[in-house]
């Protein structure tokens, strides 16, 4: 950690770094360039071209963006052997309808994390950073070989492997990220998170497009893939281990010494529960899941009214193989290109609070189109600059958020946010879907008024989010 710009807090105060102002960078196109900074080596002036990355932290930043980088990609082989033991086993976990299935698996991940949230609480309270990444991530890696060799059995494993999965891709990341936040100052943090997630938006390219070569020229099936997940995890781990010993040793004695310490005793829902602040962030996190997974059933609707007018079942099939590998080819290019060019200049110019807004105001825009014309075309551009938005800008913000609070928050309160929050998420956009399109019978136009609805409320909560961020800060 570069200590030139905080102070520790005494110990009778919450544990958390409050940083001072940073030189203000005075130019970001085409280089992020500030009057009186030191001078770049090589790679820094390169990375210069993508985030606000200075003198001496050109090599930390690196080596965490491929630490994420290697997280997504064991992330999206993770997700392709899940939707493949769901498909090949014949039939829907519970034997559920879509959106039924939906609304109760990610129930069951809900009810699960609320034991395993406090859990990863505990050890994090009796451990240091390192030893705690250690730990899960070793245990992750170590339920894949389990599954691997589960596999040889001919037991169903669908259902057990899609509620572990969800868990797994929430966490490892939510984990990653915090250990990010407990890195960096704030200052630090707002500049160079934009260049770590460009690590993030690689690997969920190159995780998704490894896989056709592995299933066609290695002839991998969904288990040999878990396998290779598992490796790529260690590799990340073995990643995590480097970045946390060049920081540590780079950092002042009393700041690296308070990193290595193991967290205090409060509880991951605790924090939340008792901080405006982070309650704010887990409204967010859950409007946002609602409005998305709501959006995704417009257009998948729709999608499926097309397909269905098709009577060869061959060409159906291939409909909507190809709109949907058109589709997230599209969403990880545009997402890539805007975490490569925009993200950084957008949290430049706009800071933290105000970036907040942008991703509301992008939905009630495509919301408000899509209420007055629901049409495939153009519910499918909205969808593409809503998720794109998403996988960039947003999800840099979302872990930028929590750069002024204190560790306990960073690792514990935001495990319980990324995984708990996200998943009551997808529990609520269920109920949406299957209450009033099942079950009320409302029109695409109603539903997409609907999010409109929930935008606004968004775009308040950004407010309360800002508003306390700036307590926080100033």
């Amino acid at each position: 950690m570069n200590t030139s710009d905080m102070r520790t807090v005494s110990a009778s105060e919450p544990r958390t770094l409050v940083t001072h102002p940073e030189l203000r960078s005075h130019q970001s196109l085409p280089f992020f360039k500030t009057l009186g900074e030191q001078p770049k080596n090589p790679l820094e002036r390169l990375l210069s071209l993508f985030a606000d990355v200075r003198a001496g932290e050109g090599v930390g930043a690196l080596l965490l963006a491929i630490n994420v980088f290697l997280i997504l990609a064991s992330s999206y082989l993770v997700r392709n052997a899940r939707t493949v033991l769901v498909l090949t086993e014949g039939r829907r976990p519970f034997g559920l309808s879509g959106s039924e299935q939906q609304a109760a698996l990610s129930g069951v991940m809900a009810v699960i994390l609320i034991g395993l949230v406090p859990l990863y609480g505990w050890l994090a309270s009796r451990v240091r950073r390192m030893v705690l990444m250690t730990t899960t991530t070793l245990f992750f890696a170590m339920n894949l070989v389990v599954f691997f060799f589960l596999g040889g059995t001919g037991l169903p494993l669908g259902a057990a492997f899609y509620i572990w999965a969800g868990i797994f891709n929430l966490f490892v990341l939510a984990q990653f990220w915090g250990f990010a936040n407990d890195l960096y100052t704030e200052g630090q943090g707002r500049r160079l998170f934009p260049m770590i997630g460009v690590g993030a938006s690689l690997g969920a390219v190159i995780g998704a497009v490894s896989i056709r070569p592995l299933v066609e020229y290695f002839r991998f099936n969904s288990f040999t893939v878990m396998l290779v997940a598992a490796a790529v995890l260690l590799l990340a781990l073995g990643v995590t281990a480097l970045a946390n010993r060049r920081e540590t040793a780079q950092a002042e004695p009393q700041a690296a010494k308070t990193n290595e310490e193991p967290l205090g005793k409060e509880g991951g829902f605790s924090l939340v529960l008792n901080d405006r602040y982070l309650m704010w962030i887990g409204v967010l996190v859950i409007l946002l899941n609602v409005v998305n997974s709501t959006g995704n059933f417009l257009m998948y609707n729709l999608v499926e009214a097309h397909a269905n007018a098709i009577a060869d079942l061959n060409e159906k099939s291939r409909y909507v193989a190809l709109f949907q590998g058109s589709f997230d080819s599209l969403v990880n290019w545009v997402a890539l290109i805007a975490q490569l060019f925009l993200t950084s200049r957008v949290i430049r110019y706009l800071g933290v609070r105000g970036s907040l807004f942008v991703m509301p105001l992008i939905a009630f825009v495509n919301y408000s189109i899509i209420a007055v014309a629901p049409i495939l075309a153009i519910i499918r551009i909205g969808k593409v600059m809503e998720n794109s938005c998403d996988y960039s800008v947003q999800n840099t913000l979302r872990q930028a958020v929590f750069l002024p609070t204190t560790r306990e928050a960073k690792y514990k309160a935001k495990a319980a946010i990324d995984t708990f929050g996200q998943r009551t998420g997808d529990v609520l956009a269920a109920g949406v879907v299957i209450i009033g399109s099942s079950m009320l019978g409302l029109s695409s136009t109603i539903l997409a008024g609907l999010n409109v609805g929930l935008t606004c409320v968004w775009l308040w909560v950004a407010g309360q989010i800002a508003k306390e961020h700036k307590r926080k800060t100033v």
